[in-house]
């Protein structure tokens, strides 16, 4: 069974933004919601809860896409890494290499990371649409 499910772009204006859109798509009828975590994006595509739980295959079309690259792009990532570097726990070191392949231009922008985790899902087809 394969089933499609639709993430709006133009929702997602920031990292807080996208797990919203992803909370509004995926688990409106959980009656708990997704963190800003890509841990948790990666948990939810493996099907183990919300809409994609016990499917197959899935067809997710991402509208907008342009808009959601441009608002997970390099600000976005260099205040999502800046905020881990806040917090006690986290790898500085490489943080702080990411920080700077990001202001060198090589690094994975947030969105970059996320299309990333959609494609380790061969079961789920992301289909991005205009």
């Amino acid at each position: 069974m394969t089933d499609r499910f639709i993430i709006e772009g133009s929702r997602i204006t920031d990292v807080p933004a996208l797990y919203a859109e992803l909370n509004r798509v995926f688990m409106e009828d959980e009656d708990w919601t997704l963190g800003a975590s890509l841990d948790a994006l990666d948990d939810l595509l493996y099907g183990g809860y919300g809409k994609l739980l016990g499917m197959e295959h899935a067809t997710v079309v991402w509208r907008d896409m342009d808009i959601s690259r441009a608002s997970l792009g390099l600000e976005a990532t260099r205040e999502w890494l800046q905020q881990k570097l806040a917090q006690p726990g986290f790898a500085t070191t490489r943080i702080n290499q990411q920080l700077q392949a990001l202001e060198d231009g090589t690094g994975q922008t947030y969105f970059d990371i996320v299309l990333e985790i959609f494609a380790a899902h061969p079961n789920i087809h992301l289909q991005p649409s205009r």
